[in-house]
């Protein structure tokens, strides 16, 4: 289970790679196009998967599609406006889309605070440090010393994507039912309720983006997966001494809830992560840095997903209390690091960042 579940996002990791370079040769409308023809094979080969291999290969299609799409798509961003954008994600998040849906978060107050020129987007393509620099020295002026910026912004934007796929989303995801039925729930009640509490939770976190600001929701969503993961994890050590046996199915059941509940109302599937992303990174440098987020996200991703069957087996109750850990950090790193996006121009989060830090 732990290689089915996680080859997806191996075949991501290759999209991330390869999508910059596919996007300067081929332009960003035909590579997504190329990509949604990798996905329909992908679907396909699971459709009409006689072996496991079948399967595997279905799902390194469909992996690097995701990767693809994950880079590319946020490439169109400033042709989007924020009233489109909260009702988009809401509805693409009901059909699982929520990776995709959020890159497309609007830069068009970005758009008009920079004027800056799009070469380095042109040439965007992973682990091309020195248009990073390039870029930002461009925005910053010749005689400026950008050394200590370009550290302070890949800080903020990639520790947020990997305390996002810390927190245990992926391994939640894939493996539900299995989690619920491990603490004596039903699997399918457990993943309904999920979607009866993720709905309007997804709505809500929309609506707040604009108005509480990007920081908060963070601390709010960070603490609420630390809550339920603790509560999760308590539930399996309940089990395993069997102490309060009759009380393990459902404090299982409300950790997971609380997670999900939390999780939707800031990390995601509203991914207020992505949306910093878009909003510290100046419009030169936005190719280039989404191409490496996206990869470190997808890294992420993988190691949890593999690993979450070993750790399961190790100690059901260590390994939610390990994601709980992992969320608590992130509620630390946020407070100290990561400044407050929302209505302020991008020297302003600079000079925030450098206080910061």
């Amino acid at each position: 289970y732990g290689v089915f579940a996680s080859v997806l996002t191996i075949g991501a990791m290759v999209g991330a790679i390869t999508s910059g370079r596919l996007a300067d040769t081929l332009g960003r409308k035909m590579t997504m196009r190329l990509a949604a023809v990798i996905g329909i094979f992908g679907w396909l080969s699971v459709y009409l998967a006689k072996d496991a291999m079948m399967l595997y290969a279905g799902r390194v299609l469909l992996g690097y599609c995701t990767g693809v799409l994950s880079y590319v798509v946020g490439m169109f961003n400033l042709l989007m406006f924020s009233c489109l954008h909260y009702w988009c994600i809401y509805f693409m998040a009901l059909f699982g889309f929520s990776r995709i849906s959020t890159l497309c978060y609007p830069s068009y107050r970005a758009f008009r605070r920079s004027r800056v020129s799009k070469v380095a987007g042109e040439t965007a393509n992973m682990g091309r440090e020195t248009e990073f620099k390039v870029s930002l020295q461009k925005l910053r002026g010749k005689d400026s010393d950008i050394s200590g910026e370009a550290s302070e912004i890949k800080v903020v934007g990639v520790g947020l994507m990997i305390f996002q796929q810390l927190g245990g989303i992926n391994a939640l995801g894939f493996y539900t039912s299995y989690i619920f039925s491990s603490a004596g729930f039903s699997g399918k009640l457990g993943t309904i309720l999920i979607g009866i509490v993720q709905i309007p939770i997804t709505l809500l976190g929309a609506l707040l983006m604009d108005r509480s600001g990007r920081r908060a929701l963070l601390l709010v969503s960070s603490s609420g997966t630390f809550l339920g993961c603790f509560l999760t994890g308590l539930s399996f050590y309940f089990k395993a001494q069997g102490l309060y046996l009759q009380l393990v199915p459902t404090l299982a059941l409300c950790g997971i809830l609380v997670y999900y509940a939390a999780y939707s109302v800031g990390m995601g599937p509203v991914p207020v992560p992505w949306v910093i992303m878009s909003e510290i990174f100046s419009i030169d440098m936005k190719a280039i840095a989404g191409s490496l987020v996206t990869l470190v996200s997808w890294i992420g991703s993988f190691g949890i997903s593999y690993s979450f069957n070993f750790l399961m087996n190790w100690n059901p109750a260590g390994t939610f209390f390990l994601f709980s850990a992992a969320s608590l950090v992130t509620v630390l790193f946020v407070d100290r690091l990561v400044p407050e996006t929302k209505g302020r121009t991008l020297e302003e989060i600079q000079e925030l960042l450098k206080a910061s830090t």
